[in-house]
């Protein structure tokens, strides 16, 4: 028997996290239309940190040089984040979320926390910590 005659792919663990992000996203849209998940994440971390770097925040919300920038310009065209040279070092971005991106953040992380809800729905509370333990595992 070769691997091509046991080779399932809705057995792959690519194709069946592929699937749950589909899903996951699906409920994101759906419970905060308002913005990406990419966009939320970084709003979310920016108003954790209360100020940060691009790079940085880029680094935290595990996105690379072009996405975060791309995001960050999104935010910042729809004033919920504002950004200026770091002094001393101009090559630098610092971000800072607006007042507008603070309140909207408030208002959305309930829903956020739904995503999440709704997302492990089918799995006991056990169970759910038990994927969340592993999947950090992967990364």
């Amino acid at each position: 028997m070769t691997a091509q005659d046991t080779y399932l792919l809705e057995r792959q663990i690519g194709f069946i996290m592929r699937r749950v992000m589909q899903r996951h996203i699906a409920i994101f849209s759906s419970l905060i239309p308002e913005m990406t998940p990419t966009q939320f994440a970084a709003l979310a971390k920016l108003c954790e940190l209360g100020q940060t770097s691009q790079n940085e925040l880029g680094r935290l919300t595990s996105m690379d040089v072009a996405t975060i920038k791309g995001v960050v310009d999104r935010l910042r065209a729809r004033g919920l984040v504002q950004a200026a040279p770091l002094i001393g070092d101009r090559r630098r971005l610092m971000l800072t979320p607006t007042e507008e991106g603070r309140t909207l953040y408030a208002e959305l992380v309930a829903n956020a926390s739904e995503v999440t809800r709704q997302t492990l729905a089918p799995l006991g509370s056990q169970e759910q910590d038990r994927l969340i333990k592993l999947l950090e595992r992967l990364v």
